[in-house]
């Protein structure tokens, strides 16, 4: 513990990342598309596609027959759109200390983070075993335009942020929007975000106030170096309750 920090064992991001990730693919028409998540620990959040995702309205999203079920609640008058996830053509995750599940040691120090479901970690952490992302070591913001130059061409690079910018300054979460406006300069980048209210840069607030108790959900694209935001829903929990705030 006093050699390694403690990563976070979170399983269930994907009832938010689901519909962001799918939102921001359709706005821009994209038919495939490259994850970079940014602070990825073990690279749970780039298997979207690959876990099933149960709504309170009775949507289910993902993956039904996926060893990895979640469920979330959903309030307000607008449903969770039920897009599809197009397809995911690469998988990168950018974090300073990153845990790759095919190592024994690391799974053992991913497992004694987790006390409340063992049982779904132990499913993520076989589910993302059976065909591992790529892992870049290092400061997230600084490496993003390597980790978006993984992305191959054709397929529009989405970078994914959950609850990771908090950990850095103000100058810092304006340095990760500065590289991504220099990488959306050759081509179209999508940016989905689950945050605290004010903590995405660019991403609009909609009058809440900040340490509010609730997140703000945002997809953002960068097209020609112009930046389109859009606050699209609310959660709460770490996106077990969540508000969608567009129509479908």
């Amino acid at each position: 513990m006093a050699r390694r920090r403690r990563p976070p064992a979170e399983t269930g991001r994907a009832t938010v990342l689901h519909p962001l990730v799918a939102e921001a693919a359709h706005r821009v028409g994209a038919d495939a598309v490259g994850l970079v998540d940014v602070g990825c620990s073990s690279g749970f959040n780039l298997l979207v596609d690959r876990v099933a995702v149960t709504y309170s309205t009775g949507l289910v999203v993902g993956d039904p027959s996926s060893p990895v079920q979640l469920e979330a609640t959903v309030v307000g008058e607008r449903p969770v759109p039920g897009r599809a996830v197009p397809a995911i053509v690469a998988r990168v995750g950018v974090d300073r200390e990153p845990v790759d599940v095919t190592d024994p040691d690391d799974v053992a120090w991913l497992r004694a983070g987790e006390a409340e479901q063992p049982e779904r970690l132990d499913a993520a952490i076989a589910l993302a075993a059976a065909e591992p992302p790529l892992l870049l070591r290092g400061d997230p913001i600084d490496l993003l335009p390597e980790a978006v130059g993984r992305v191959p061409a054709g397929a529009l690079p989405m970078v994914t942020t959950t609850w990771a910018l908090a950990r850095y300054s103000v100058e810092a979460r304006l340095r990760f929007l500065q590289h991504l406006d220099a990488v959306g300069a050759g081509r179209t980048v999508a940016w989905v975000s689950a945050e605290g209210v004010g903590v995405a840069p660019g991403i609009p607030t909609m009058g809440d106030r900040h340490a509010s108790g609730h997140s703000v959900l945002g997809v953002a694209v960068l097209e020609h170096r112009t930046l389109r935001a859009e606050a699209v829903g609310r959660c709460w929990s770490r996106g077990r309750m969540l508000s969608w705030l567009v129509d479908g």
